[in-house]
């Protein structure tokens, strides 16, 4: 491919937010005609982005090692600063999962009419921010992304979000803001330290141990922060529960991937010895998240915030296989990413379809719907059952990949880990009895139209999805394969050093 494809893919959602604001007609137009325009330019925009995501996922070569579609310019020269590109198989599918979604959410947000343009435009920037983190091979570039995403969500919340929206809001950008201000601290040190920000050349950089344990504990108050990770995830509940649907879709199946891919970017390769280190804590931070988490769903009265705890829930299983440093582990983390943002965003239309009826998403005030939306209810079914794991589906591939990473390293991490399909279950099913098969609770619903063309337009390119890569699973770890493995065998071969040490104490003292 000869032209700058992710440039394109990142400033393009940009422009399309400039063009929104570009007065029309000699008197700039009515505020329905720019709410109108504003719309049409979003989703057009975004659809050119998924067109082009859809290139570069067939021009990539899954053999090929290292980064491609590399782009390289000078910024700030003087200090070794510069805008660097590129993706391998680990950013691969979060660029396209961003780039599929966002339409998607531009479509769930068409009846929006309050301050349109800005509300379009948040969401532009938000993918811009987005693909902008997973294609950054200059950490200066990954800290500007990374922490941009803060302002079109904190306006996404705080501005469109429910009832408490501007406490959510405030919450939300102080826990990230301040989760990420050591990783700061940390990024500058390596800067210093190793006199370039290639993330490139990071991770071939020996660190001494001592020191990559501080820029571990900086990288996890980040990284935990944003990916949810258990006890970090008190901002959570409050943000999926009052921003929009669409904002809490970003959030869910996009933007809680950002810490996850944090730490496989950054922590393995980089910080190796750390992270060996570190893995017991971050095992039972997992395990906690699973199980504790799961519970908290268990005990929700609301559905959006139920769907919200099973996403919290869901990354402690990513969290464990990232960090038994097996390349199934971490293959069936990257594939339980994907299939979550996937899942978790179909789970969210669906509350969003309820919303749209007039519906209350209070469990107790729901039922009967199998009977009266039956399509619905089909669709419902599906991502219940894939989000809970069921065989065929794409989420059981990736829970059943990072089980057996997990057994390969300790037995009752894999236990404890199995427990949360357990408990899965045991919620899910509650929220499915209650929502589709009690007795209709409210008589004003009695008749209620079923999904539309629109919906369908929405659900069914992701069920499709969900199936397809239950049963052909290959479709995503065909791409990943080659750099888990680089990864897995580089974190190896740093270990080495440290092993022959301590083989070497262990002999000095017999």
């Amino acid at each position: 491919m000869t032209f700058p494809v992710l440039s394109l893919m990142i400033w393009l959602p940009l422009a399309g937010a400039g063009l929104m604001f570009i007065p029309q007609g000699r008197h700039g137009g009515s505020d329905a005609a720019a709410a109108h325009n504003a719309r049409w330019i979003a989703l057009w925009t975004s659809l050119i982005v998924l067109v082009l995501a859809a290139i570069m996922l067939f021009d990539f070569n899954p053999a090929t090692h290292g980064f491609q579609f590399s782009e390289t310019a000078t910024w700030i020269p003087q200090f070794h600063i510069a805008y660097r590109l590129g993706i391998d198989g680990v950013s691969l599918f979060f660029i396209a999962l961003s780039a599929l979604l966002t339409p998607i959410v531009i479509l769930a947000s068409w009846r929006e009419g309050r301050r349109v343009r800005d509300y379009m435009a948040a969401f532009m920037l938000l993918e811009t921010m987005t693909i902008g983190m997973f294609s950054s091979l200059d950490f200066l570039m990954f800290y500007i992304f990374f922490e941009g995403v803060l302002i079109p969500m904190y306006l996404i919340i705080g501005v469109w979000g429910g009832e408490r929206r501007i406490y959510a809001a405030v919450k939300f950008f102080v826990f990230t803001l301040a989760g990420s201000l050591p990783m700061l601290l940390a990024l500058v040190w390596m800067w210093h330290h190793a006199g370039t920000t290639n993330m490139i050349a990071l991770m071939h950089t020996p660190i001494a141990p001592h020191i990559q344990d501080w820029l571990f504990l900086a990288f996890l108050a980040s990284f935990g922060v944003k990916a949810a990770v258990w006890p970090f995830h008190t901002w959570l509940p409050d943000a999926y529960g009052e921003a929009p649907l669409p904002g809490t879709i970003m959030l869910a199946a996009v933007l809680s991937k950002m810490g996850a891919y944090g730490f496989l970017r950054f922590s393995l390769p980089m910080l190796p010895q750390a992270s060996a280190y570190f893995a017991p804590l971050m095992f039972a931070l997992g395990i906690m998240g699973v199980i504790y988490i799961s519970f908290a769903a268990l005990a929700q009265i609301d559905l959006k915030r139920m769907i919200a705890y099973s996403s919290v829930a869901h990354m402690g299983l990513i969290v464990v296989g990232i960090f038994t440093f097996t390349v199934i582990g971490i293959e069936g983390a990257l594939f339980q990413m994907v299939s979550h943002g996937l899942v978790i965003a179909a789970l969210f239309l669906c509350v969003g379809i309820l919303v749209a009826r007039g519906h209350s998403l209070r469990l107790d005030q729901l039922g009967g719907l199998a009977t009266r939306m039956p399509v619905y209810a089909t669709f419902l079914m599906l991502f219940v059952m894939a989000n809970v794991g069921l065989p065929g589906t794409s989420g059981f591939v990736g829970e059943i990949l990072v089980m057996i990473g997990a057994i390969q390293v300790n037995f009752w991490v894999a236990l404890l880990t199995g427990t949360g399909m357990i408990l899965s279950v045991m919620y899910m099913l509650v929220m499915i009895r209650r929502v589709l098969f009690d007795q209709a609770r409210s008589i004003a619903h009695a008749v209620i139209s079923d999904i539309s063309g629109k919906e369908w337009l929405m659900l069914a390119p992701l069920a499709i999805l969900v199936i397809g890569l239950g049963f052909i699973p290959s479709g995503l770890t065909y791409a990943f394969q080659s750099a888990v493995q680089d990864l897995v065998h580089a974190h190896a071969a740093a270990m080495l050093p440290a092993t022959h040490l301590a083989m070497a104490k262990a002999g000095a003292l017999q």
